[in-house]
């Protein structure tokens, strides 16, 4: 049996990305990927129920029961630190149509965390455990909760009791983001640490970090010791990794990408986010080049324009 058979990947998932990864990017990345399900941008608890409009501008699928226009199911993201509140807004999710919900203890933005929040919990995972806990046993048992976790905050020394309070209070799903928060998004990611967590722990595990290549998903599931994958910024570089992963695809030529270039384009514009539409652009394209060199051209082409029409202009004479 070949090596690739016997990694053959199991479930291939689309990482909340703040900021990045919104309604329109997970459009485009469902649309020609075979994504399991997808998480949302986070929705950030304080001390009450948050308003159902905010629900659905962080996450309009649910206007759609939960799925994409193509289908893929989408989980809904929470924030917080008191567990109370998690919960009640864990039940307000579902209730308005989410697959599930996922528990964020893994933002390193130093806003979120000044205010107990995201990653600062992995100092304490008595307070991980209280909240996961509080969520699933609001929850019916149908509902599958996940964590997403990064292997610690200054060091992995608590990583064993943080996965341990995440099993014991009875989630259903484990992601590690194979850095610590000081390791911010320098490689290299240490997927062998997963990998030792896989061993001792029995929950359907996630891995996540320096996933880029087909090759990258192939060590990354023989170190990690888990078949099931989230993309993150390799999805943004190469917009059909899952498919690379999952079904063999070649990476796409840059005429299909100029194509899914130019709808994103059309998108952005029409969306609720156009006045935003030049650094939209520009940012997806800092992805971009990263595996196609005529991205770096098109983004050196546009990266001083600022009026949305010279930026049009050049995005339609893609490949003209």
């Amino acid at each position: 049996m070949s090596n690739n058979k016997m990694l053959s990947v199991n479930k291939v998932v689309l990482a909340p990305m703040e900021g990045v990864a919104d309604a329109t990017m997970r459009e485009i990345l469902t649309s020609i990927n075979c994504y399991d399900f997808c998480i949302a941008e986070f929705i950030r608890v304080v001390d009450k129920l948050v308003p159902t409009h905010i629900y659905h501008k962080v996450c309009p699928e649910l206007a759609n029961i939960g799925y994409t226009k193509s289908n893929t199911p989408i989980r809904v993201q929470l924030l917080g630190q008191h567990p109370q509140w998690m919960a009640e807004n864990a039940i307000k999710a579902i209730e308005l149509g989410s697959h599930g919900i996922d528990i964020n203890f893994g933002c390193p933005a130093k806003t979120v965390n000044k205010s107990k929040g995201g990653a600062i919990l992995l100092k304490t995972p008595e307070d991980i455990y209280q909240i996961v806990l509080a969520v699933k046993q609001a929850l019916p048992t149908t509902a599958t909760v996940s964590a997403k976790i990064r292997l610690g905050f200054d060091d992995n020394n608590l990583l064993d009791e943080i996965v341990s309070a995440v099993v014991s209070a009875n989630a259903n799903q484990l992601t590690i983001h194979a850095r610590t928060k000081s390791d911010g998004y320098r490689p290299p990611a240490y997927w062998h640490l997963i990998g030792d967590i896989s061993k001792k722990y029995p929950i359907e595990l996630f891995a996540n970090g320096e996933i880029w290549t087909k090759e990258n998903a192939l060590q990354c599931m023989k170190e990690s010791g888990t078949k099931n994958l989230m993309l993150g910024r390799g999805a943004l570089a190469m917009p059909n990794l899952a498919n690379v992963i999952k079904l063999n695809q070649q990476q796409m030529t840059w005429p299909q990408l100029c194509e899914l270039i130019k709808h994103f384009a059309q998108l952005e514009l029409n969306g609720d986010k156009s006045f935003y539409f030049s650094s939209r652009v520009k940012q997806w394209l800092r992805y971009l080049k990263l595996m196609f060199n005529e991205a770096d051209w098109l983004f050196n082409d546009i990266k001083t324009l600022k009026n949305k029409e010279d930026i049009i202009h050049a995005i339609n004479n893609l490949q003209k």
